[in-house]
């Protein structure tokens, strides 16, 4: 039997399955957007555990990390011993969750969209999961009107003005790995008015030095973590595959948390605004 969950469709609406007839009241949040979500409905103090990319609010970072999203080990997540378990799409492995399955936890699943109405859905869900509707639908109104006016700020940028934005997820091995289309980097770059330099694949692929030559970006986004993203933007934009790019001639680098870029949650109409500021200034 499949755990049970909500599966958001394609218009944003939920089918809801049964959970236990009194409220959860220890709640395990798989991913960064949810917890962001449950804390802005006042239900932080509800939550037992988190996973590792639940960075933000501060007071996340206080509970227990029972591993990465996609990762999840069974032992981990059943320490904690959670009535409800609320996640991203995507988490896993199956086998994981099939033994929470099988130890009958309930289980709601809140599907990631990278636009605005995606965002406002999945409020919806978290709120109707830890039965806090209210909350839900004033904060579905404050993201909302927030969203509606950084797109009226954005559309003032007329449209040959329109900067070609590459995100780069890695440059491991001097090769680049680059969005396409479909994902949370290329959700952003068009809230923020931009245009993604690589629309021919959706997903990430690791690129050449000629296809990247030829995306000619004009601006090149990046996480601000360190590891694969440590280097500085001389050596970044020093390598083959880059510096040919009118992004290299001008040095345009920005780099933002990976959260508050990528996390599709309540504060990505701040981050889209933040972005488009650091792609045109003051709008």
């Amino acid at each position: 039997m499949r755990h049970p969950s909500f599966t958001l469709l394609a218009a944003g609406a939920f089918v809801v399955a049964t959970l236990p007839v009194q409220a959860a009241e220890r709640v395990l949040s798989i991913g960064g957007s949810v917890t962001e979500i449950i804390y802005a409905l006042g239900a932080g103090d509800k939550l037992v555990a988190r996973d590792t990319t639940s960075s933000y609010p501060e007071p996340a970072l206080d509970l227990p990390d029972v591993g990465y999203i996609r990762a999840l080990a069974p032992e981990g997540v059943l320490s904690v011993n959670p009535d409800l378990i609320i996640a991203e799409a995507g988490a896993g492995p199956v086998e994981t969750l099939d033994v929470l399955t099988q130890a009958e936890i309930p289980f709601v699943e809140v599907p990631d969209a990278y636009t605005g109405d995606g965002i406002l859905a999945k409020i919806d869900a978290v709120g109707t999961a830890i039965e806090r509707p209210d909350a839900a639908r004033a904060l579905r109104d404050k993201v909302a009107a927030e969203l509606t006016e950084v797109a009226a700020k954005v559309a003032s940028v007329r449209q040959d003005d329109r900067k070609r934005v590459l995100f780069i997820l890695s440059t491991r091995g001097g090769r680049v790995m680059a969005s396409g289309t479909g994902t949370a980097a290329d959700g952003i770059i068009r809230m923020a008015g931009g245009t993604n330099a690589l629309s021919e694949f959706e997903g990430y692929k690791l690129m050449t030095d000629e296809a990247i030559s030829q995306a000619a970006p004009d601006v090149i986004l990046m996480m601000d973590r360190g590891g694969d993203h440590g280097a500085s933007n001389t050596e970044l934009l020093s390598m083959p595959a880059l510096v040919t790019t009118p992004a290299a001639k001008t040095g345009a680098v920005v780099r933002m948390n990976g959260l508050y870029l990528l996390g599709f949650g309540p504060r990505t109409a701040q981050a889209a605004l933040t972005l488009a500021q650091s792609l045109y200034g003051a709008l």
